[in-house]
């Protein structure tokens, strides 16, 4: 629009330059005005001319649009812009440090103004880690168990997991992973058990020990079984809950068990024994997880 409004002004420019010039030139015919009068109502008409012809082209350009390559090279600009904006974004991104899982802060590794570098790039003295994580709701426990022991034990057997700062809880889990290879040195394998409902009584590093449980028989719920008694002098009822003390060898182990009905001086056992196991009927309450004793 602009572009064109110059043409218009040019040509009445022009217009009025050539009107100019024949007035300029009739008068010189008739002796009143000079020549050099006559030459510059000339040159106001060609100079008008040429304006009218540049103020044309310069039209024709703008309605014809960019060329080809003006256009590439526009765009290429654009690009780099757009490359130039990505880097800003990245760089932005990595003044924020975001934490791969959800979980608890255990351990503040480096105070502020410290250097940290990236891990692949450690071993300058500057160090790796911002914090040390952990998810509490996913604890694992790692045993190493020995080679004679290991052909007893496969994925997913179930167990039971006793804390040593609390040997009263009981908690229950099973193997989750099995190491790929054997120690020879310690002629031990790995194994790590997973604890399937953790509460706030357990925290990472802490000492359990764990029993590992066997299968049931296929199909027991089903078949008849012979009903399990246990003397009631031998039960420590405490907390709401049950326990006996499992003779093995010299050594008792607590185990809890879930009773039901009274039968005279018995208690029927719905969970906990199999009616194999002997237990101690004396002197119970004052029994210990692992105390020795002596089998009469």
């Amino acid at each position: 629009m602009k572009d064109r409004a110059a043409v218009l002004q040019a040509e009445a420019n022009l217009k009025n330059a050539e009107a100019e010039y024949k007035r300029a030139e009739a008068l010189h015919k008739a002796g009143v005005t000079s020549k050099a009068e006559l030459d510059r109502a000339l040159a106001a008409r060609d100079t008008a001319a040429a304006l009218v012809e540049a103020a044309r082209q310069s039209s024709s350009m703008t309605d014809v649009g960019p060329r080809a390559e003006e256009i590439r090279a526009a765009e290429a600009q654009v690009q780099q812009m757009k490359a130039a904006l990505d880097y800003a974004h990245t760089q932005l991104a990595a003044t924020e440090i975001k934490a791969p899982v959800t979980g608890t802060v255990l351990e503040r590794i480096v105070e502020r103004g410290e250097m940290v570098s990236p891990s692949a790039f450690g071993g300058s003295g500057t160090k790796t880690s911002v914090i040390g994580l952990a998810d509490l709701s996913d604890l694992q426990i790692e045993i190493d168990i020995s080679q004679t022991d290991f052909a007893r034990l496969k994925m997913d057997q179930r167990a039971e997991i006793i804390p040593e700062a609390f040997p009263n809880l009981r908690y229950s889990g099973h193997i989750a992973e099995i190491a790929p290879e054997a120690n020879r040195a310690k002629s031990t394998v790995q194994l790590k058990v997973k604890v399937e409902d953790p509460n706030e009584h357990l925290r990472p590093e802490m000492n359990a020990r764990v029993n590992f449980l066997a299968d049931k028989t296929p199909n027991t719920e089903s078949k008849p079984t012979g009903r399990v008694l246990v003397p009631k002098q031998a039960v420590v009822k405490k907390d709401g809950g049950a326990f006996v003390f499992v003779v093995k060898g010299n050594r008792v182990e607590q185990r809890t068990i879930r009773t039901g009905e009274e039968i005279g001086d018995a208690y029927l056992v719905l969970d906990g024994l199999n009616g194999s196991e002997s237990v101690a009927v004396s002197g119970v309450d004052k029994l210990r997880d692992g105390d020795r004793v002596k089998v009469q």
